[in-house]
């Protein structure tokens, strides 16, 4: 197994991408420690990976502090979404976003980096979006806190590179998760229009390939890049977004 020996953290790993990261990176060996604020679900994938689970609300800066834990593999999945036009977006439920998906994940680096540095070895991998390099209306936490998250990406890159610390983001457009179908029902409801309507026209239209992407898809872009074959990628953003990003 390639990954033998590795711990593997993975955040949002009760569901969706988080999920089969977790399931993944196991299959190639990793001891894999699943973080969510999801107990249940936690538990649930850690005892089918045989790893381990901690129940974590990743907005609680604190608390990532004082994590008790290594890991060779990090891999920065957690993440929510709210739709709102900027001058109707709760300026509480922006601030939340970022701590969730830019400030948590520095935490969690500056946390593990050290070891990595150490070792001699290690992997981030940041779970970006095709908005981390595009924009979108109505989403403007989300498109802020993802193209931060790529910026975040490239300076642990350089900063890790002589020591064997690779980071890199994956860049997929719409999976289908428990998220995409909560944006689903909010972009329906923002532009009046039915759900299947708002995957067709909204989601779906900027797309070369017309289809949501699955879990599993984005979990092998994930684990190819811990592997040895991925040495020699860093500071990389890898598009898996059906060729939107090609307009």
């Amino acid at each position: 197994m390639t990954l033998d020996g590795r711990t593997a953290v993975v955040t949002g790993g009760a569901s969706g991408i988080g999920r089969a990261c977790a399931e993944r990176l196991a299959a190639e060996g990793a001891a894999v420690v699943v973080v969510d604020r999801d107990a249940g679900g936690a538990a649930d994938v850690a005892g089918k990976v045989g790893g381990r689970s901690i129940t974590l609300d990743l907005t609680d800066l604190a608390a990532i502090d004082a994590l008790d834990i290594e890991a060779d593999i990090l891999v920065n999945n957690a993440g929510m979404q709210h739709v709102a036009p900027i001058d109707e977006f709760p300026a509480e439920v922006f601030s939340m976003m970022m701590r969730l998906m830019v400030e948590s994940p520095f935490r969690l680096v500056r946390r593990f980096l050290p070891g990595m540095k150490a070792r001699g070895w290690g992997r981030v991998v940041n779970i970006s979006s095709v908005h981390g390099v595009r924009a979108s209306e109505f989403k403007v936490a989300y498109v802020t806190a993802k193209h931060a998250l790529e910026g975040l990406s490239k300076v642990v890159a350089l900063e890790g590179a002589a020591y064997g610390v690779t980071s890199n983001c994956v860049n997929p457009a719409y999976v289908r998760t428990p998220l995409v179908d909560k944006q689903i029902a909010a972009q329906a409801a923002t532009h009046g229009i039915a759900p299947d309507e708002v995957v067709e026209r909204i989601m779906l239209a900027p797309a070369a390939l017309k289809r949501l992407i699955e879990p599993e898809e984005v979990a092998e872009t994930v684990t190819y890049l811990c592997l040895p074959a991925a040495s020699f990628m860093t500071g990389s953003s890898v598009m898996i977004d059906g060729g939107w990003s090609i307009h």
